[in-house]
């Protein structure tokens, strides 16, 4: 048996079988990848007037781009383009997964292609929903010109200005691993730092991560007897995933498609090579350090003693921190990644549980004449430590045959009980829960949910708009009723994407809310009466 191969019981899918879906199985895939592939051309053509154009980028004097960019209509139209084509995206994903409901044999054929499709206007298109892509130019020349990205931002470079990155974070370290350094400093060394070029091989190399997570979802989803299509179409062919890692060109791509590349290895007991790749992922973007005690349970065996634990988690933990320590010497970066565990950005974001919950504590705390300030950080710390404990749960205790999922599952804790959440940062773990099951029920419409929202807030969040241009409504604003308008449209009157969440008519919704009303009216004035 594979380590952590078993089925689980935690999907209803299994290898060869059909997968019940939600909504009616319509076959015909091929129009949800043309309507996706429209949808991304739209996104193409809208982030043209608003994506994120360096300075320094010879686009900013071509004639339509100065049209689309400081003409009212240009930017109106662009903002329609961007977030509809971004919502049809969403409608597509909905639809394929409906359309191969049986999940059959040449199912996985059809998600790759509509991964295909999807991308391929997403590849080219400006910079979208983010611009830390930009930033990525700048830390590779703070490591061609000598600088430790570790140890200065990237405002100590001569006309940073230009590069196009976010000035909020250009007095910051870099977050990221010695990898990604080397791998930044090579495109600047190809690029000259040419931002345009360097976005597109930015790009490619988040194409990288997302092509591994294209062949090994599948082939970990099978390890523990879920079918591979879905999974792949959750976990993958989402829009979110498509426009953070494609066309926002986030490097979180390839750290994810290293993880997961080396978590397949490791559980069919190629214990070296997952841990390589694994300590690869890290070197991206150190977070995924966090998948080495569960690399090193599989690499103990399902009958381990704890000393035989103990033994191989020192095991993992020193091939993969001695490959790091050795990979610190060139360009003198050492051991300055860790300053990115150790030391995490300070704040919150209002949409994480946990800074959800600190502005509802203070604000109530503060109605109360008590220190709501004090109480809020003391919340966001206790979920903190929470992620911890639950993570050294998950570490000790488990079936051998479970050790993904509980990597998956801590991996989950940790996001999600952290005072900041980028949209993105579902996407580290989210290939995880997909290859170990996500059920047919309040999961995945979680998922439907949370994708929903984090493309809505992105549509609508990160738009690049010159503030001189007159706009009868603003444009963040306009993104964000076009992206509710074709949520509701999906929610209520789409026949199709309904189904997933709701059951029956909006009409007759209505009737059975009013009915409930009437009932509780009618419950309240005979306890009245008696």
């Amino acid at each position: 048996m594979t380590a952590g191969g078993s089925h689980l019981g935690t999907s209803e899918s299994r290898p060869g079988a059909p997968v019940k879906a939600s909504g009616p199985a319509k076959g015909h895939a091929y129009l949800a990848t043309i309507e996706g592939f429209v949808g991304s051309l739209m996104m193409f053509v809208g982030s043209i007037g608003t994506g994120w154009i360096a300075n320094g980028s010879p686009m900013i004097r071509q004639p339509l781009v100065i049209a689309l960019r400081t003409e009212g209509w240009g930017v109106t139209v662009s903002t329609i383009l961007l977030t509809v084509g971004a919502m049809v995206l969403m409608r597509s994903w909905l639809r394929l997964g409906q359309r191969l409901a049986d999940w059959g044999k040449n199912s996985l054929r059809s998600v790759v292609i509509a991964i295909s499709a999807w991308s391929l206007p997403l590849l080219f298109c400006v910079p979208v929903f983010s611009r830390d892509v930009y930033a990525y130019t700048g830390q590779g020349r703070l490591v061609m010109e000598g600088q430790n990205p570790y140890e200065v931002g990237i405002s100590t470079l001569n006309n940073w200005f230009a590069l196009g990155a976010d000035p909020a974070w250009a007095e910051n370290r870099t977050p990221y691993g010695p990898y990604f350094l080397w791998l930044a400093r090579g495109v600047v060394g190809l690029t000259g730092a040419q931002p345009d070029v360097s976005v597109l091989l930015f790009r490619l190399l988040a194409g990288v991560g997302v092509l591994l997570c294209v062949i090994y979802v599948p082939k970990l989803a099978e390890l523990h007897g879920i079918n591979g299509a879905r999974a792949l179409w959750i976990a993958v062919a989402n829009p979110l995933f498509l426009i953070s890692f494609i066309a926002s060109a986030h490097n979180d791509a390839l750290m994810v498609g290293l993880a997961v590349a080396g978590a397949y290895f490791a559980a069919t007991r190629r214990y070296l090579l997952g841990i390589l790749l694994v300590t690869a992922s890290i070197g991206i973007k150190p977070i995924t350090v966090l998948l080495l005690p569960f690399i090193g349970v599989m690499w103990a065996g399902a009958s381990a003693s704890w000393p035989r634990k103990f033994l191989m988690w020192g095991a993992t933990a020193g091939i993969s921190f001695g490959v790091l320590l050795l990979s610190g010497i060139p360009y003198n970066l050492g051991i300055g990644w860790t300053w990115a565990i150790m030391d995490p950005t300070p704040g919150y974001t209002g949409y994480s549980p946990s800074g959800f919950l600190g502005q509802q504590v203070e604000m109530l705390a503060n109605a109360l004449g008590l220190p709501g300030g004090t109480l809020a950080t003391w919340l966001r710390t206790g979920m903190k430590w929470a992620a911890i404990a639950l993570v050294l749960l998950l570490m000790f205790r488990g079936d051998y045959s479970r050790a993904v999922r509980r990597m998956a599952l801590a991996f989950t804790a940790v996001v999600m009980l952290s005072p900041i959440i980028q949209p993105w940062y579902i996407l580290w773990f989210l290939p995880f829960l997909a290859v170990t099951g996500i059920r047919d029920d309040w999961q995945i419409r979680s998922l439907y949910v949370g994708v929903t929202f984090f493309v809505v807030f992105g549509a609508q969040d990160q738009l690049s708009v010159w503030s001189f241009v007159e706009l009868p409504i603003d444009a963040s604003s306009l993104a964000f009723v076009t992206a509710l308008a074709f949520t509701f449209y999906l929610l209520f009157l789409d026949v199709h994407t309904r189904k997933l969440l709701i059951e029956g008519r909006p009409l007759d919704l209505a009737k059975r809310g009013w009915r409930w009303v009437l009932e509780r009216r009618h419950g309240l004035q005979n306890a009245g009466n008696r």
